[in-house]
């Protein structure tokens, strides 16, 4: 809160979100995409909570960690689209001091668990390939509990401590933010404060975390390859295989985003409209599509939907029997 006080103090009371002044005749037909996007994300990422919770096939590591990242992306896309959709509908782009604080370190809290979330299960799939005979012992339900808790703590501390100094800046206006949400490097740009030492700290931070947790994926993955190259079997490499494609197609292209984004010094060649297409991209297409890369390539998650639908199709026929019997009894 003192740090809120601080920005008010300094004059900006509220900001004023750019968004995209270049298609003021679409901002409806946006609302509705960006609301379709928004419903399917949620209820995508919910079914697979459910699925796991439900189905006992699905109580393994894998997929507990799979819904804690279910659940992180439901988190993630709902920290921008509501105000997105919000902007849409009525015009009005202003967002309060403390609220754009708040979104900022939303956004950059889970999206930096994210990274640690994907590194876990990719440490899961290291574990189970690589030492089968020990999965059981290694990844037991409390050691799981603690890794996916250890995963969120370590996302959140990460990315609080250059928030809080973004917070600690003054703003003297302008107030307009050139971006689709509130983030640190477009916030910056409004500062009437010295920002190079606030720069210097994200220019560590933000590619050391992304490429440190990218580097223990690719080493994870440099083993795993290497295991399943020395099964003699091509049936049993492809089984292996498959396990881990989903995750990797998911790393991939969040990679690659958060890279182009993060992984170079703030304030040097950027560009607007690439910094929203690319905010765009992994703050919420990525986790609308996330669902369906793991649930198309996974074939326990298919079977478990499909014993859902085998079970509402048979609902009505046991609630017509049962009618049927109380006909005849009377």
């Amino acid at each position: 809160m003192k740090a809120w006080r601080r920005g008010n103090d300094s004059g900006v009371t509220e900001f004023i979100i750019v968004g995209f002044p270049s298609l003021p005749e679409m901002q409806i037909l946006l609302f509705v995409v960006f609301l379709t996007i928004y419903i399917l994300t949620m209820v995508s990422n919910a079914m697979i909570i459910l699925l796991v919770k439900l189905h006992h096939q699905l109580h393994t590591p894998m997929y507990f960690f799979l819904s804690n990242y279910s659940f992180l992306e439901m988190s993630y896309v709902s920290t921008s689209i509501p105000k997105l959709l919000k902007n849409f509908l009525t015009g009005n782009n202003k967002i309060s001091f403390s609220g754009c604080v708040v979104q900022l370190y939303l956004f950059s809290t889970l999206g930096t668990t994210d990274t640690f979330l994907l590194v876990l299960m990719a440490y899961d799939r290291y574990v189970a390939i690589c030492k089968p005979l020990h999965y059981a012992m290694i990844m037991n339900p409390k050691s799981c509990i603690l890794l996916a808790a250890a995963s969120w703590a370590i996302g959140f501390l990460v990315a609080s401590v250059p928030i809080i100094l973004v917070t600690r800046l003054r703003f003297c206006g302008p107030n307009e933010i050139d971006h689709i949400l509130c983030e640190a490097a477009p916030m910056m740009k409004l500062s009437c404060s010295d920002v190079s030492s606030v720069e210097m700290v994200f220019s560590f931070i933000a590619p050391t975390s992304i490429l440190g947790t990218l580097l223990l994926i690719v080493v994870s993955y440099a083993f795993i390859i290497s295991t399943i190259m020395r099964i003699p079997s091509a049936v049993g490499r492809k089984k292996a295989l498959s396990t881990c494609s989903s995750h990797i197609i998911v790393v991939s292209i969040f990679y690659t985003t958060i890279c182009v984004m993060y992984v170079r010094r703030l304030g040097t060649g950027s560009s607007p409209y690439r910094d929203k297409f690319v905010s765009l991209m992994y703050g919420i297409i990525i986790p609308f599509l996330n669902p369906f890369i793991y649930s198309v390539r996974n074939k326990d998650v298919k079977e478990a939907v499909r014993k859902v639908f085998q079970r509402s199709k048979a609902f009505p026929i046991i609630v017509n029997e049962h009618n049927a019997i109380s006909q005849v009894l009377k």
